[in-house]
Formats: C-alpha cells, sequence, structure tokens
C-alpha cells in the first residue's frame, strides 16, 4: 500500500475477509489476528507512520484446501 495523501498516516490497520478456509501460517510487515474468515494487520511500533508517496509492503503465507479464491475486498485504514 502506498499513501497518497499529502499527510503522513500514523498507524494503520488492514482487513479482509477470505471466502474459503485460508488460514495464514506467517506474516511479514505487521502484526495479524484471524478469527475464522476475517483477518486483521495492524502495523508495528516502528512501522506505524507511512510518509506521503511511501509505500509499505505486508505478505503472508497461508495454507487452505480447495479453491484458493482471493478476498473480494481489502480495505485500509
Amino acid at each position: 500500500m502506498t499513501d497518497t495523501g499529502n499527510s503522513p498516516v500514523n498507524g494503520w490497520t488492514v482487513s479482509c475477509k477470505f471466502p474459503g478456509n485460508q488460514q495464514i501460517s506467517s506474516l511479514w510487515g505487521g502484526s495479524f489476528t484471524q478469527s475464522g474468515q476475517n483477518v486483521t494487520v495492524t502495523n508495528f511500533s516502528y512501522n506505524g507512520t507511512i510518509k506521503p508517496g511511501s509505500p509499505l509492503t505486508i505478505g503472508f503465507n497461508a495454507t487452505f484446501s480447495g479453491t484458493n479464491t482471493a478476498p473480494a475486498s481489502v480495505t485500509c485504514t
């Protein structure tokens, strides 16, 4: 994600709902919680501020069975 505004983002959260049975096994770039299909990722203390125009990358590994369909939407706040 990239801060496309004119002011820094101080503290961020990324949320999504998996459409299947995906389970995150590891994640980098933030701290996550998962309850069923719902996943929330929040910043670490050292990467909570995103300067305007600066990118932030998070990624994860997950397990699943059946179809691995992408979430319909991802919310960043």
